[in-house]
């Protein structure tokens, strides 16, 4: 899996904290993931919003270049809903290592939003690595508890199918978002060049190809 690591501005000081403990998880799992850190770093001046960030995860997703999201915001909650309105990213709000563990397991979702404001006080990072220790702790979309599994998988497929139905895609929306927001988002530190070198749709990646974002 290629896994992107991305926040907005609000939170550019807790980058580095974020792509070290998104790194650490992967190998205290014995995984072989590629972990991309998209920034903000925090020498990084540009003013992008939470708004902004969950439309370049979207397009990362959409384009597939990456196939999971790590980002967050002060609260944790408005890139949530902001990665949750735009096509191809099930996003969860993740506070705790039980929250992580049951979104991988039973959720099965492709982004999470972490606050990384709110409450990230004195062991703020202790909280931040066991959580993401836990999410990525085996494999996504099992289904918890064992027991329950078969009912559980059954469940996020069905929320999977009414995501697709009720969601238009890349392709059908691009050309109607605004073009100063789809501009910020693709003159994004790198978002831009990653998808072009690794995009897999290749429908989604000849529309940023042609974008301008300049």
């Amino acid at each position: 899996m290629r896994i992107g690591v991305i926040q907005a501005a609000s939170q550019r000081s807790k980058n580095e904290t974020l792509y070290r403990c998104t790194v650490n998880a992967i190998k205290r799992n014995n995984r072989n993931d590629a972990v991309i850190n998209f920034g903000l770093h925090h020498e990084d001046a540009h003013p992008y919003s939470y708004i902004d960030a969950a439309t370049a995860v979207s397009l990362l997703l959409s384009s597939r270049a990456v196939d999971f999201v790590v980002t967050g915001c002060s609260s944790g909650q408005g890139m949530m809903l902001a990665c949750n309105s735009l096509p191809s990213v099930i996003c969860g709000f993740v506070q705790t290592p039980q929250d992580a563990f049951l979104f991988g397991r039973i959720n099965d979702g492709n982004a999470i939003s972490l606050p990384l404001g709110l409450n990230f006080g004195w062991l703020g990072e202790i909280n931040l690595q066991c959580t993401l220790d836990k999410l990525f702790d085996g494999d996504f979309g099992g289904g918890y508890p064992p027991t329950d599994a078969e009912r559980k998988t059954a469940d996020t497929r069905m929320c999977k199918r009414l995501n697709t139905i009720t969601k238009r895609s890349m392709v059908e929306t691009f050309t109607q978002y605004d073009a100063e927001l789809m501009r910020r988002a693709l003159s994004w530190p790198t978002v831009r060049d990653d998808i072009l070198a690794n995009g897999r749709d290749d429908a989604v990646v000849e529309l940023v190809r042609e974008f301008e974002p300049v």
